[in-house]
């Protein structure tokens, strides 16, 4: 079923009065310039996100879980609804509240002691909760447990991504010094993150490719597996036996498997396709073209968050219902693709078991009605679709939504919650969606 809808020294002696004079003028200068490097003004109460000096990654909860107790940790720089935190003035200080869950960033058990870990809790306002800032240069600051006066600081002064965060002493290591950069920009010094929005992006990706031709055809009884590259040279697979059904049945096995880190390019999958491409991690689809989508044209599992997948050039048409099923954590990238006739383009799992915040990027591609939407996202788990150079044809009436917003769930079905831009989790302008009717 479709379900569309940042003096020179003079020499000589001095009279006892200029000296004075002297050096009543160096401490003033010296206060003055004292007084304007403190006087900075920490950020005003607002949304941010925090990204560490030592490594460049921000502050989240993983996962994007919304439970009282989950440890906060580090990891690339997504903008998403678990890496967004609203300061709020308290006192003389500050509360960190995290934007998926309205949790408070606290120490555990309001403890005072070095190394205890920093989790979200219920807010209540308790001194294990509040933050003082000092600043370090510009928007950069050490945050301060108004409880114990311990810093937040990565463990262990990690680098790595799902590193965990805990308070410690304050001292100079970069590693307790957290950049605040307003919520839907970048930090300005972060190491390259896939789901950032891409450079100078095109408003408009130009004509459609044509469909290719098969260089002839290729039956296959059982799912064909693929360990690092496999380039079909543009011939056409297609399912026959317990591939051949053709139908939308739940579980069907993939017509091709790839394995973590592998490529799959200059293939044609005819009708039938089963449920298409199954992806366990890390992989690339490069000119991968579906001539009839079976139960999905690809599913992309692994609960990794750091997981990044490219689809680029291809295409899909006659989509029953999704074209891609992110089931798994991490970032899809899709880009050059053109589809047609379907029900969604992307969708991120609704009501898998195990939930992640995920994240898609379409990029220069080509939609062709009939279709419901282009994206389906669980804004609950902090889910960010990001659209650039979008041309979409036959649409006159303007049916297809582009971003349409899901509250996901673990078990029964997610409900829609709304459509459109929002600049948190759906993610473009105007501009970024041309029409050719």
């Amino acid at each position: 079923m479709r379900t569309r809808n940042q003096h020179a020294r003079r020499r000589g002696g001095r009279t006892a009065a200029s000296f004075v004079a002297l050096s009543s003028l160096i401490l003033a200068g010296a206060t003055a310039l004292f007084a304007t490097g403190s006087a900075t003004a920490a950020p005003a109460a607002g949304s941010y996100s925090l990204s560490n000096a030592g490594s460049g990654l921000c502050l989240e909860v993983p996962g994007s879980g919304t439970s009282a107790g989950v440890q906060l940790a580090q990891r690339g720089c997504t903008g998403a609804g678990n890496q967004t935190w609203q300061l709020k003035t308290s006192g003389s200080g500050y509360t960190l509240t995290a934007a998926h869950s309205a949790k408070c960033a606290g120490v555990r058990d309001a403890s005072t002691s070095a190394g205890k870990a920093v989790e979200q809790q219920n807010c209540t306002g308790g001194a294990g909760q509040v933050w003082t800032l000092e600043q370090v240069s510009g928007s950069t600051y050490r945050v301060v447990n108004a409880n114990g006066g311990k810093c937040l600081n990565v463990k262990d002064s990690s680098t790595a991504a799902g590193a965990l965060v805990q308070q410690n002493s304050c001292d100079s290591v970069t590693s307790k010094r957290w950049t605040f950069t307003a919520a839907g920009s970048t930090p300005t010094d972060p190491p390259t993150d896939p789901t950032d929005p891409p450079t100078d992006p095109p408003t408009d990706p130009g004509s459609r490719p044509a469909w290719p031709s098969a260089n002839g055809s290729q039956a296959l009884s059982s799912t064909m597996k693929v360990s690092g590259s496999f380039d079909g040279g543009m011939k056409r697979f297609y399912g026959s036996g317990d591939l051949g059904s053709g139908g939308q049945d739940e579980d069907q096995p993939a017509l091709i498997e790839l394995a973590d880190g592998a490529t799959l390019q200059n293939v044609i999958l005819g009708s039938p396709a089963a449920d298409g491409v199954h992806c366990a991690g890390a992989c690339t689809l490069k000119n991968v073209w579906w001539e009839d989508v079976g139960e999905d044209a690809a599913t992309f599992r692994g609960g990794s968050s750091s997981l990044v997948r490219t689809i680029d050039g291809g295409g899909a048409r006659l989509a029953d219902d999704k074209v891609f099923q992110h089931n798994g954590g991490g970032t899809l990238v899709i880009k050059n693709f053109q589809v047609e006739d379907f029900g969604k383009l992307y969708r991120s799992c609704g009501n898998c078991s195990t939930q992640y915040g995920r994240h898609v990027q379409v990029q220069n591609v080509w939609v062709t009605a009939p279709a419901d939407s282009l994206v389906g996202i669980n804004t609950n788990y902090g889910d960010t679709a990001r659209f650039s150079g979008v041309k979409i044809y036959g649409d006159g009436g303007r049916d297809i939504d582009i971003c349409t917003k899901y509250r996901g769930v673990t078990d029964g079905e997610p409900s829609q919650i709304g459509t459109g831009a929002d600049g948190t989790n759906c993610i473009y302008s105007s501009s970024d969606i041309t029409y050719a009717d």
